[in-house]
C-alpha cells in the first residue's frame, strides 16, 4: 500500500514529522524573532491587510522563504537517497507540492477571516444609520473579496486537476506492484476487486484525510496566534468566569469532547464495513461466475448469499443510529457553542459585529483542526475497511500468515463460498 509509492515509507514518514517538528520549533525559538529583528515584521492584530497584499507583507515572505528552504532540504535529502525509487518525483516532491498548495488555502482563510472585521464593522454601521456609509465602500469591499475568491479558485482547480493526477500515480504503482505478485494473491477472496477497486479507494481516500491533516495542522498553526490575540475581547464566560486564553481553551475542551464522544460511538464500524465489502464481493463473485457456466449463480445459492448482504446491511443500519444520534447531537450544539459562551460578551459591548465575525471565523478554524478525527470519522471508517482487505495481500506477498477474517474465509471456502461475514 506505501511502500510501492513512498520510498522506505515507515522512515520517510517518520522523519517527515521529526522534521516538521523541528523546524516548528526552530521557526518559534530564533528565526521568527529574527526576521523582526530584520525589519520582516507583520502588523499588529486588528490592523492586517484584508486584500491580496496580504500575501507579500515582509513578515510573510520570511516565512515563505523558510517554508521552501525547509521542504527543498527534506525533498533533496530523500530524492538521493532514494535515487533508484521509480515514484520519487511524484511520492516526495509531490507530495510536497501538495503539502505547499494546502498552506496556500490557510492563508487565504486569514486574508478572509481579516476581511470580515472591515465588511461587519461596515454592515453594523450601516444598519445603525451612521453617518458616513456610502455604496461605494460596499462595492470596494465586494471587489476587494471578488478578488481574493478568484484567485483561491484559479489555485484550486489546478490543484484538484493535479491532485486526480497523483492519486492515479499512486494506484498505479499499488496495481503495478500487487500484479507483479498476483500468483501469491490470486488464492485471496475478491483478490480481483482488491486490486481493481480496493487500490483506487484506498489511494483516493487516504490522500484526501492526509490533506486535511496537513490542513488541520497548518491551520493551528496559522490560527492559534490569532485566536489568542482574539481572546482579549472576551470579558467573560459563562458559568467559569474570566480566564486568560479563554477562546484557545473553549476550543480544545470542544474538539477532545466531540473526538471522544464520536470514536466511542463509532468504535463498531471498521469492522462491519469490513464485512460488508466481503458479503458483497461474495454475493457479485457467484453472479459472475454465473455468467459463464449454467451451474453458478442458483436461486438457492444467491437466494443465501444475498441473505448475508442483508443481513450484514441491517447489523450497519442498527449500529449507525446511535452514532448518527452522537454525531448529529455533537453538530447542532456545535453551531451553537460559541455563541453561548460569548453572550456576557455581547450583554457588556466589548466587541463590534466586525471583531465577532473574527472571532467565530478563528474558533471555528481552529475548533474544526482539533475537531480532524470528528469531522474525518465516517471517512477513516471506509479507510480503515479497505486497508483491512489489502492487509491480506501484504500478508501473503511477505509470506505472512493471513489476517484471521481470511484464514476463516479460506477454511469455509468449498468450491461456492457461503459468507456470513
Amino acid at each position: 500500500m506505501f511502500h510501492s509509492f513512498f520510498p522506505q515509507p515507515k522512515l520517510f514518514f517518520t522523519s517527515m514529522v521529526v522534521w516538521t517538528i523541528l523546524c516548528i520549533a526552530v521557526w518559534y525559538a530564533s528565526l521568527s524573532d529574527l526576521g523582526t529583528h530584520l525589519g520582516f515584521v507583520m502588523p499588529p492584530e486588528g490592523q492586517e491587510p484584508y486584500d491580496l497584499s496580504y500575501f507579500v507583507l515582509w513578515g510573510n515572505l520570511w516565512f515563505y522563504g523558510f517554508f521552501f528552504l525547509c521542504t527543498a532540504i527534506f525533498c533533496g535529502a530523500w530524492h538521493i537517497k532514494a535515487w533508484d525509487h521509480p515514484w520519487k518525483l511524484w511520492s516526495i516532491w509531490g507530495s510536497a507540492l501538495i503539502i505547499l498548495v494546502t498552506y496556500f488555502g490557510v492563508q487565504v482563510s486569514v486574508v478572509v477571516n481579516n476581511f470580515r472585521r472591515p465588511f461587519g464593522d461596515l454592515l453594523q454601521a450601516a444598519l445603525t444609520k451612521q453617518p458616513g456609509v456610502t455604496v461605494e465602500s460596499f462595492y470596494t469591499l465586494m471587489i476587494i473579496f471578488a478578488q481574493i475568491a478568484f484567485l483561491s479558485m484559479f489555485v484550486s482547480i489546478l490543484t484538484d486537476f493535479y491532485t486526480s493526477h497523483y492519486i492515479f500515480r499512486w494506484r498505479t504503482a499499488m496495481n503495478s506492484f500487487y500484479m507483479s505478485k498476483w500468483e501469491k494473491l490470486r488464492h485471496i477472496e475478491g483478490a480481483s476487486q482488491r486490486v481493481q477497486e480496493d487500490t483506487m479507494r484506498f489511494s483516493s481516500t487516504l490522500e484526501g484525510l492526509g490533506i486535511s491533516l496537513i490542513n488541520s495542522v497548518m491551520t493551528l498553526i496559522v490560527f492559534l496566534p490569532i485566536l489568542l490575540a482574539l481572546s482579549s475581547y472576551v470579558t467573560e464566560l459563562p458559568i467559569i468566569g474570566k480566564i486568560s486564553h479563554s477562546l484557545f481553551w473553549l476550543a480544545l475542551f470542544w474538539s477532545a469532547f466531540g473526538t471522544v464522544l464520536l470514536a466511542v460511538a463509532g468504535i463498531k464500524l471498521p469492522g462491519l464495513n469490513f464485512k460488508n465489502q466481503r458479503v458483497e464481493a461474495a454475493y457479485r463473485k457467484e453472479l459472475v461466475y454465473g455468467e459463464d457456466n449454467g451451474e453458478r449463480a442458483q436461486p438457492a445459492t444467491v437466494g443465501e448469499l444475498f441473505a448475508n448482504v442483508r443481513r450484514n446491511y441491517y447489523r450497519i443500519y442498527f449500529h449507525y443510529v446511535y452514532f448518527n444520534v452522537a454525531r448529529y447531537f455533537y453538530l447542532q450544539a456545535d453551531s451553537m457553542f460559541v455563541l453561548f459562551m460569548l453572550v456576557p460578551t455581547f450583554v457588556a459591548g466589548a466587541i463590534t459585529y466586525g471583531i465577532y465575525q473574527q472571532i467565530a471565523t478563528a474558533f471555528g478554524q481552529v475548533s474544526n483542526s482539533f475537531q480532524y478525527l470528528v469531522n474525518s470519522w465516517t471517512t477513516i471508517i471506509e479507510l480503515l475497511s479497505i486497508h483491512k482487505r489489502l492487509k491480506a495481500f501484504e500478508a501473503a506477498i511477505d509470506d505472512e500468515p493471513l489476517p484471521k477474517i481470511d484464514q476463516t474465509y479460506l477454511e469455509r471456502e468449498t468450491g461456492i463460498v457461503h459468507v456470513d461475514g
